[in-house]
């Protein structure tokens, strides 16, 4: 239980109620302490001459964890436990996003302009003009954040409604780092003609369609098609958001090894929909030799089970992930937990970079190897180097929405990700900071600065 690092999402509350004498909130503190809790606030809310009320909070490793600390405070004398919440789904409450206007309405001509009658006078404008929509509506800075429920985050196919929490954060993200509107659109069904035609249907609210948590192969299709039939920007981040975190990562990663993309031998386990955009990325940005593993070993071309997608990466060399990984400079993981053990990253080349995405528990536990790596990243926020989309997506979306560009390519993401890199300085990188922090301001501008410049220069934008 204790073995795992306590992080935030199995952070508790506790409300206490002791006596009010030298030692009592010592003892308290040394007993979550000994169980492996990691305090954080600790908040006096009340004291009388007799007796003191306070709010603790403290972060777990688990649910059993957490339950675990709880009863050991309360088996504490004197001490009573007035109430433990679970922090994370406290605030999943009610959901965490809203819709607020923009304007208040407080008397009568306030409704005449913001509904009848004058919001007739602006819907002929837009019927006359149907450019204006972006000029008059929530459409020139609305995202659809669109899921079928099929792969959520790792946990799998857990349905529309169960995926509704996940949505929500990525809204409220769009919201705080690149100033966007976006709003869940979970459908009820995982067919790719109705996902399709479903998402074709709602486009004229929306500025943008951001795909999310859904499955290979099936993910590749609707991003296609959405993005032929459309004329609006469609984004996969489970695809281009990784790919481009995964890109400006390495790029600082090899500056620290001093080896170059074009020279290095790159494996990647995991050939869903990540994986394969992190391959074709890196090819963008100049990647020469790269191996991709499934579940059934090296993407090579006797096998007959692969599709397209894979078919792209194949090499002549078969064998399991073990054998790919030997002499490699760089391993990326998008996969499972523990795939990985210690002696395959020590048969990598001198100098290895291991980035250990899969979550929340990463390929290779990072303290395993913390003295053969040279670089080791993952997707948890309770370690260095953490890969994480938000630190695409947003800026990628503003920039996408103010030039109007008509669709995302290739470029585009390449641009986004040497933009990331770049605000990590020569004199800042070292093995624990190879990208900025996700709460850096600087990043979404970055970003969204040169996706704009790209799109003007692939023809996509249309101001």
């Amino acid at each position: 239980m204790a073995t795992l690092t306590p992080n935030p999402s199995y952070s508790i509350a506790l409300h206490l109620q002791l006596p009010n004498r030298p030692g009592m909130l010592s003892s308290v503190i040394t007993v979550i302490s000994d169980l492996g809790g990691s305090l954080g606030q600790i908040d006096l809310i009340e004291q009388t001459r007799d007796r003191s009320h306070r709010s603790i909070n403290v972060d777990a490793s688990s649910e059993d964890h957490a339950a675990a600390i709880t009863a050991a405070v309360s088996a504490i004398a004197d001490v009573t436990v007035v109430s433990a919440a679970d922090r994370t789904f406290a605030m999943h409450q009610g959901g965490k996003i809203t819709v607020n206007s923009r304007f208040p309405l407080t008397q009568q001509s306030d409704l005449a302009m913001a509904y009848t009658p004058g919001v007739g006078r602006v819907c002929k404008a837009i019927a006359a003009d149907p450019e204006r929509v972006y000029e008059l509506t929530i459409k020139q800075n609305m995202v659809a954040i669109v899921t079928d429920g099929s792969a959520v985050l790792g946990l799998g196919n857990l349905g529309a409604e169960a995926s509704m929490p996940v949505m929500e954060g990525k809204a409220m993200l769009f919201k705080e780092f690149g100033g966007v509107d976006a709003f869940p659109i979970c459908l009820a069904t995982q067919d790719t003609e109705e996902i399709i035609e479903t998402v074709k249907r709602i486009a004229p609210v929306f500025g943008g369609v951001n795909l999310e948590d859904i499955a290979a192969p099936r993910c590749f299709e609707i991003e296609a098609r959405l993005q032929k039939e459309l004329n609006i920007p469609i984004f996969h981040d489970d695809q281009h958001g990784t790919a481009i975190v995964v890109l400006a990562a390495l790029t600082n990663a090899l500056k620290l090894v001093k080896k170059s993309l074009s020279q290095v031998r790159i494996v990647i386990n995991g050939a869903g929909a990540a994986g394969i955009a992190v391959g074709t990325l890196l090819k963008k940005g100049g990647a020469t030799d790269i191996w991709i593993c499934d579940s059934k070993g090296i993407v090579s071309i006797d096998r007959q089970d692969i599709n397209d997608s894979k078919r792209a990466f194949a090499v002549e060399t078969a064998g399991d992930l073990s054998l790919a990984m030997r002499g490699a400079d760089v391993f990326l993981g998008l996969s499972a937990p523990g795939v990985v053990s210690v002696e395959m990253v020590e048969s990598m080349n001198t100098s290895p970079i291991v980035f250990a995405m899969a979550n929340p528990i990463p390929e290779i536990q990072p303290e395993l190897v913390r003295d053969i790596v040279a670089i080791m990243a993952t997707g948890r926020s309770d370690y260095p180097n953490q890969i994480n989309n938000v630190l695409a997506f947003p800026g990628l979306f503003r920039g996408a929405l103010d030039c109007r560009a008509t669709r995302l390519t290739t470029n585009m993401y390449l641009q986004a990700a040497l933009a990331i890199a770049s605000l990590v300085s020569d004199d800042e990188i070292s093995n624990i900071n190879i990208v900025p922090s996700a709460f850096d301001s600087r990043v979404a501008p970055a970003v969204a600065e040169a996706v704009k410049k790209a799109a003007r220069e692939d023809g996509s934008a249309l101001k």
